[in-house]
């Protein structure tokens, strides 16, 4: 059998995995090869995207949420969740604040809120791309039909994410009502790449009932669908969920797998994300260390920060807040890295 450090270097060379090796890069608790691994997925990183590092500006502009995802602290019918919705000039005032502070790219986030209908997204983005030209807007506000993917892009919509959240169906099942389907979500993405955005997937690392073989799934189905994103971290259980009392993912094997990919794909945008921060105070810096090429720091109005609450103790100050950008600057600066002022657009 290989050496877990020839298989990292085939996977790096091939750009392709199997379950096997998976399997045994995710059960290696040698702090040299895992080191190896990091730096193999830096050096992927950095022959497309040198040192620099995207920065997004977050705006998370309502917590309110139609469904009832398991592991979701906004899900409709979550306890004790103080709601909240940003109006457009609110929006709009973010996206200034953002603009002043350097950021080129700004991603509205959200539960799927019905109040939020097609005309007020295209109404909200056409704003910002009439006020900023040189910026990208992306959205992320859940499953949607063609139709009005279409109008958002037509508005002026850059990027969209959806994270599939698991690519096995048997455990999509696990995680969601029945209400919610597999085959709409991947509907939902392939409509999205067809239509000409920059589509973001992802999913979360060590959610319930998840397995190696799940973990491959979701591997394969990046591979698959070529993605111009991906977002993974580690779940994080939340109060107010059916999985209140489930064990959180670890930082170690989010690391893992953010390295795996960025061999896998090496041109695509990987954020290191606010759940590897909230998991750990160096999550965000050890992402980076592990082949993550964007950061995410959050623009929305002060308060309303700790009531997007998709899990327990989300971090949401220092590096993680868009004000703090001098501090974020410094922090990856300690590492070798440096922000990238621009719209940070995927590298074919």
């Amino acid at each position: 059998m290989d050496t877990v450090y020839e298989i990292i270097d085939c996977i790096a060379e091939n750009q392709a995995i199997d379950a096997e090796q998976l399997d045994i890069l995710l059960k290696n608790n040698d702090r040299e090869a895992c080191e190896y691994l990091y730096e193999k997925a830096r050096t992927a990183a950095g022959s497309v995207y040198k040192n620099k590092i995207y920065i997004r500006g977050l705006i998370e502009f309502t917590n309110y949420c139609k469904n009832e995802c398991y592991y979701c602290g906004i899900r409709k019918s979550s306890p004790g969740i103080q709601r909240y919705r940003l109006s457009k000039d609110e929006i709009l005032c973010c996206v200034e604040k953002g603009y002043m502070l350097g950021f080129r790219t700004f991603v509205l986030q959200g539960g799927e809120d019905v109040f939020y209908d097609d005309k007020k997204i295209c109404d909200i983005v056409y704003s910002i791309k009439e006020r900023h030209s040189d910026c990208a807007v992306t959205l992320s506000i859940g499953e949607k039909s063609y139709a009005s993917y279409r109008m958002y892009f037509d508005a002026g919509a850059d990027r969209y994410l959806l994270r599939h959240e698991t690519a096995d169906e048997k455990h999509y099942k696990k995680l969601h009502p029945d209400a919610l389907s597999y085959s709409n979500r991947m509907r939902c993405l392939y409509d999205l790449k067809e239509i000409g955005y920059q589509t973001g997937c992802g999913f979360m690392v060590g959610s319930p009932y998840q397995t190696t073989d799940t973990l491959f799934k979701d591997i394969s189905f990046i591979c698959e669908f070529k993605p111009h994103m991906a977002g993974i971290g580690p779940f994080i259980p939340h109060k107010g969920t059916p999985f209140a009392k489930e064990n959180a993912g670890t930082m170690d094997m989010t690391l893992k797998l953010v390295a795996v990919l960025r061999l896998l794909r090496p041109h695509m945008l990987i954020p290191a994300t606010t759940a590897l921060a909230t998991v750990n105070p160096e999550g965000r810096k050890k992402g980076i260390l592990a082949g993550a090429n964007v950061v995410m720091p959050n623009l929305s109005p002060q308060g309303v920060r700790d009531k997007y609450t998709l899990y327990d103790n989300k971090a949401y100050e220092e590096s993680e807040a868009a004000e703090h950008i001098a501090f974020l600057a410094e922090e990856l600066k300690s590492i070798g890295y440096e922000i990238e002022i621009s719209r940070g657009d995927y590298i074919i």
